[in-house]
């Protein structure tokens, strides 16, 4: 693998889901090309396909037929042991919600993301303090999660996200709890860190988002168009 290799190439993907009526087409023939260091958001009415599309991305489940090839491996009916093991350091996620542990502090919800690791650095603190600053959270640290503003709590999520440097990013709604301003500091935050070599899949319903990303794609209907 070389550093011209796409890390996400998802070809002529679709997805159903049984209902007792029979299946429900999802998606119908997806198809794209995330490149290392792309920040792409992807927008489009509600079920429409596009949360669907990133749970693929981000091996959380298999597609019905199709490929998702991940940094040049075709990842796309590996068991759920194979997708865990990739997950565990390459991808990185951040949801609506923030999911910290409130009574714990910045760095110790930041520290979390290390339990999945069979053996840990030494430096793992040090990686952590750098991931905080690199966000603009080293002041408060060691401030408990549960005194945050919503907009602190999703950069602190987003920390803990990318601090083992997954090769993805997929950020589901990231700012669909926040306010105008804080939403422009989380997106900020999400355009320092690509700038810097990281590779993001966003979905996001909100279109003034679309001046953070390099590249633009609408689901509608389960295809992208």
């Amino acid at each position: 693998m070389t550093n011209s290799t796409p890390v996400l190439q998802i070809k002529s993907l679709t997805k159903n889901f049984p209902t007792p009526d029979g299946h429900v087409e999802v998606l119908r023939g997806v198809d794209l090309m995330v490149e290392r260091g792309d920040f792409v958001m992807i927008t489009g009415p509600s079920g429409s396909g596009k949360s669907t599309i990133l749970n693929l991305a981000a091996m959380l489940d298999t597609p019905t037929t199709g490929q998702v090839i991940f940094q040049g491996r075709d990842v796309s009916h590996l068991n759920d042991t194979e997708l865990c093991e990739i997950r565990k350091k390459e991808i990185g996620m951040v949801f609506q919600k923030f999911c910290l542990l409130p009574h714990r502090s910045v760095i110790d919800n930041v520290l979390f993301r290390f339990r999945y690791l069979e053996k840990l650095p030494h430096d793992m603190n040090s990686h952590a303090y750098d991931i905080l600053k690199e966000i603009g959270l080293e002041n408060i640290r060691n401030r408990s999660a549960r005194l945050l503003s919503a907009g602190e709590m999703q950069r602190t999520a987003i920390a803990r996200a990318v601090v083992l440097r997954p090769g993805l990013l997929v950020a589901d709604e990231p700012t669909g709890n926040l306010d105008g301003a804080s939403t422009h500091t989380v997106m900020q935050c999400f355009q320092k860190l690509n700038k810097n070599g990281l590779t993001i899949i966003m979905v996001t319903h909100n279109q003034n988002l679309l001046e953070f990303c390099t590249k633009h794609k609408i689901c509608k209907e389960g295809i992208l168009v």
